[in-house]
């Protein structure tokens, strides 16, 4: 067995699940963000001094979000946390640590894919976001979407994945399907939350399974564009 899938089997392991079921990997991706590199870094400057909506008084850090610029997948949760808001970065702690697991169980590690928050603010208290500070911030998602253009989004968890596609039905219904981010016409994928599988890890498998889709996605888009 090659030092990659020993790697694999123990992540595999870290999150509850003994089995793994190896696939193709894929790396192909135009670059074509050098030039944009200024609208980038002026993105980055909107967001962290934004003051458009009232939780610009209640944060320590806007969290922009974190990742590669060519990455193939943007994995996408609802809001930071205590930790992401003292940080300045999504996920971090314990959730975070997990989802870096996750993603390394198929192959991906964490530098390769791009992470960021519907909100970039952290609500107090951590409250569901609402329907006003989600259209306020969403913008700044699309202007990131617009600019990675990545081949996939993951929507961690329900609150995020019922703002992203604009419905509310059960995880059970939006799981194991390719969905649709309407304003950037990206396939949109739904998983559970990472601090969700911590309280209920019998979830596991089930968001393992949701991975091997989005992998499977990802390996024969890039079959496609050989």
């Amino acid at each position: 067995m090659s030092s990659t899938n020993i790697n694999q089997q123990y992540y595999l392991s870290q999150i509850g699940i003994t089995t793994w079921q190896e696939r193709a990997q894929g790396n192909t991706k135009s670059q074509q963000q050098a030039e944009q590199a200024n609208t980038w870094k002026d993105l980055i400057k909107q967001v962290t001094t934004c003051q458009r909506c009232a939780l610009s008084q209640t944060r320590k850090n806007a969290v922009f979000g974190v990742g590669n610029q060519q990455a193939d997948l943007v994995i996408v949760g609802e809001a930071p946390g205590a930790e992401e808001d003292r940080r300045g970065e999504p996920f971090v702690g314990r959730a975070g640590q997990l989802l870096n697991e996750m993603l390394l169980a198929i192959g991906l590690a964490r530098e390769t894919v791009f992470i960021a928050n519907v909100l970039k603010c952290r609500p107090p208290n951590n409250r569901d976001p609402s329907k006003q500070e989600v259209a306020t911030c969403t913008p700044y998602l699309e202007q990131q979407l617009t600019m990675l253009q990545p081949k996939a989004i993951l929507a961690v968890g329900r609150v995020a994945a019922h703002h992203l596609l604009g419905i509310e039905d059960a995880m059970a219904s939006m799981r194991g399907k390719q969905l649709l981010f309407a304003p950037t016409q990206t396939p949109l994928f739904v998983t559970y939350h990472p601090a969700y599988l911590l309280r209920k890890p019998s979830d596991k498998r089930k968001a393992y399974l949701d991975l091997l889709k989005i992998k499977s996605f990802l390996v024969s888009e890039d079959l496609h564009s050989l």
